[in-house]
């Protein structure tokens, strides 16, 4: 589980390392925006679930993790080598099932009972740090554009409550993440998007 949770981080604080690249802020900024992707949504779902001070306070280590992975791809990403979309739409989709799935089994662990609560909490752990990035960067968060992000996330979480009925822990967290990261890079690679309204309204 630890080694699951370290993997979902770091995921994280790439996805946000590279926008903050992308952006052109420096040092402290990337930085920040990698520690605020990967521990964001942590924050919000134990304050929900009245887990306070939040575990990210009180256990650094997930900061730490950041840190150094914000350090690592700031002086090491070279684009001529990688293409940065690309990687972030990774990164991204990968932190998304992993925090998703450990959303879950933390709000159960603090005997929030119920597919509905569980499974919004599993969506705030997993969509929660992405939204403060985005607004950090001035873009409209994935959750409330076209994207399948948010969707991809509540599959994932009503499967994890469905099955860990059934099945050990790891196997509904591996199951959840693996079946949020597919659907996320399907949607995208076959540009499957929800409806958006195009009518011009008048105010």
């Amino acid at each position: 589980l630890y080694s699951f949770e370290i993997i979902g981080t770091i995921a994280f604080a790439i996805s946000g390392a590279l926008i903050g690249i992308r952006r052109k802020l420096d040092l402290f900024g990337v930085i920040f925006l990698a520690i605020t992707t990967a521990v964001g949504g942590g924050v919000f779902r134990d304050i929900l679930i009245g887990n306070t001070p939040p575990t990210a306070f009180i256990n650094p280590t997930a900061c730490i993790i950041s840190m150094i992975t914000a350090l690592i791809v700031f002086f090491f990403y070279d684009e001529k080598f990688s293409k940065l979309e690309r990687i972030i739409t990774i990164s991204d989709a990968l932190g998304l099932g992993v925090f998703t799935a450990v959303g879950c089994r933390t709000a159960m662990l603090h005997d929030v009972d119920g597919i509905f609560a569980v499974t919004f909490m599993g969506m705030c752990t997993g969509v929660g740090g992405g939204i403060v990035r985005d607004i950090l960067v001035k873009d409209i968060p994935f959750v409330l554009k076209k994207e399948i992000y948010a969707i991809a996330s509540i599959i994932g979480a009503v499967f994890y409550y469905l099955i860990h009925q059934y099945f050990s822990d790891i196997i509904s967290l591996y199951t959840c993440c693996v079946l949020i990261f597919v659907i996320r890079l399907f949607a995208i690679k076959y540009n499957i998007n929800l409806p958006v309204r195009n009518n011009k309204i008048y105010i």
